[in-house]
């Protein structure tokens, strides 16, 4: 019996050493998200300021993970000489007051449960000679939904779009998207690979024993 523990014992402190490996590994999935969406920007001015609220709407149909829209809104300075604009989701970033202006955000959704939540910040340059812009930026992701609760990471994105003249047309164009996010997954905790290993023990202890009784009969 003696010895039976002895070889017993390794084998269960192995078990425990291959599941605590085995929790660090899965720790995380990684989804690579690169892809293009053709996209709408509408400004909508905010009274008695030179900033405007930008709102996104874009669609892809093979957007990676089904997420086949996403709408996004920012903040806007656009300075009316050099035509560069800077857009962000934080008012303060523009001079507004929080108390008075929300943090604001973007969303990728699709038909399914799955979305992911975050934010974005960017600059821009607009050619109104030319009637284009182009514009970069990076989105951070701090949140998801269906399978991508806890998402996190960067994604980094370059716009070219054109514009109508009119001020109330919409503005079309492309939203290049690069980067990858990552979603956490539950860790079991020790005690269940703790309690693997002692059921090892335990089932050999168990099958020592019926043997011994079987060569007693």
């Amino acid at each position: 019996m003696h010895s039976q523990i002895k070889w017993l014992i390794p084998l269960a402190l192995t078990c425990f050493n291959i599941g605590s490996n085995l929790q660090k590994a899965a720790a995380n999935t990684i989804f690579p998200f690169d892809t293009v969406y053709d996209t709408e920007l509408t400004i909508t001015p905010i009274p008695d300021s030179d900033v405007v609220k930008a709102f996104v709407t874009a669609t892809n149909s093979n957007a990676p993970y089904g997420l086949t829209n996403f709408t996004s809104e920012n903040y806007s300075r656009i300075d009316p000489e050099t035509g560069i604009g800077t857009f962000s989701a934080n008012p303060e970033d523009l001079g507004l007051d929080p108390a008075v202006f929300p943090f604001l955000s973007e969303e990728y959704f699709g038909s399914g449960d799955d979305k992911l939540f975050g934010f974005s910040k960017a600059t821009a340059v607009f050619d109104f000679e030319n009637l284009t812009v182009s514009g970069r930026g990076t989105i951070n992701i701090t949140g998801g939904a269906g399978r991508f609760i806890g998402a996190t990471g960067t994604l980094t994105f370059t716009q070219e779009d054109e514009f109508n003249p009119n001020p109330t047309a919409p503005i079309v164009g492309e939203a290049f998207i690069s980067g990858s996010f990552q979603v956490p997954h539950q860790i079991p905790e020790p005690r269940d690979t703790f309690g693997l290993a002692i059921g090892v023990v335990g089932s050999g202890l168990f099958l020592q024993k019926r043997r011994k009784s079987i060569l007693k009969r």
